[in-house]
């Protein structure tokens, strides 16, 4: 009998959840992306929106049987990178192996080190190309919150009418981040939440603006429910021309209390080249957890 860890893969998002529950829950925070993106897909079913046909949920198990990682494919955005976990060294090269052996096509790898790179380069070994780093992220989590210098203006939750200006602001997002990150505008792939998923977020409270002394919005700051009792801040967005003035630092510790008041533990993720948003989130009270990365491989 083999001691290598075994791949089982799971098409539905419940089954996974009923596999790899306890190995989330056990880290919730690491695990926070794959559970969060987990349970949404489910709510979605329950809608009755299916997901794409071939997406995945990867559960790695050791040889007695027990959950050492776990892992997915679906991003809704090209190049639809898979997103790993912590797992064995040779799970990641493995699932590599994998998806040379069935053809999938892989040509980006996210998640957490060390695994996502020893995944990437062994996609390369096989198929061609070379990793490149496209965004080194961090994972903080909040430990105790510091309350930053008061602002004018206040927190006020978004509402319907919000969608249309919430949507654009999503989407001004990443290229604005890759920007202050010092990369060329647009180039990070990322998620943008349709019409109907901003409706779900905006209805079930999770998005708010910070609105100035003349009810202005000046900023918005979201969060995803929360997962094995983790909730996880995101996105954080400032127009360029409302930067500055401390909309981000009072709405980000406001939303915090809030996700702590209903026994939520709050985390969020820090681009790693972006010295002004890690300062923030530092003088907060958000703390390093782990390091990961978005890989591609190029030709």
């Amino acid at each position: 009998m083999s001691d290598a860890p075994t791949l089982h893969f799971h098409t539905d998002p419940a089954e996974f959840l009923a596999a790899a529950g306890d190995h989330l829950a056990a880290n919730p925070v690491v695990g926070t992306v794959v559970a969060t993106v987990a349970h949404r897909q489910m709510a979605r079913r329950a809608d009755g929106i299916a997901p794409p046909e071939d997406d995945w949920w990867l559960v790695v198990r050791d040889a007695s049987g027990e959950v050492v990682g776990a892992g997915m494919r679906a991003a809704p955005f090209a190049p639809r990178p898979p997103y790993l976990l912590p797992m064995p060294d040779e799970a990641a090269v493995a699932l590599a192996r994998e998806w040379h052996e069935r053809g999938e096509e892989v040509r980006a790898v996210n998640g957490a080190l060390p695994a996502v790179r020893r995944c990437a380069a062994e996609v390369a070994r096989l198929g061609g190309g070379r990793v490149e780093v496209a965004q080194h992220t961090r994972l903080h989590e909040l430990g105790e919150l510091v309350a930053p210098a008061r602002v004018p203006g206040s927190l006020a939750v978004a509402t319907e009418d919000d969608v249309d200006l919430a949507a654009e602001w999503f989407e001004a997002f990443m290229a604005d981040a890759d920007e202050q990150a010092g990369r060329p505008r647009g180039v990070s792939a990322h998620e943008t939440p349709d019409h109907a998923e901003l409706l779900r977020r905006i209805r079930g409270g999770r998005l708010w603006f910070w609105t100035d002394e003349a009810g202005r919005r000046v900023h918005l700051t979201a969060a995803n429910p929360p997962s094995f009792g983790v909730a996880r801040i995101g996105p954080v967005y400032t127009p360029p021309e409302q930067r500055g003035h401390g909309w981000a630092s009072n709405a980000v510790a406001e939303v915090s209390g809030l996700l702590r008041a209903e026994g939520a533990r709050v985390c969020l993720f820090t681009d790693q080249a972006n010295p002004t948003s890690n300062r923030i989130y530092a003088k907060l009270g958000f703390r390093p957890v782990v390091d990961m990365a978005n890989l591609v491989i190029v030709p």
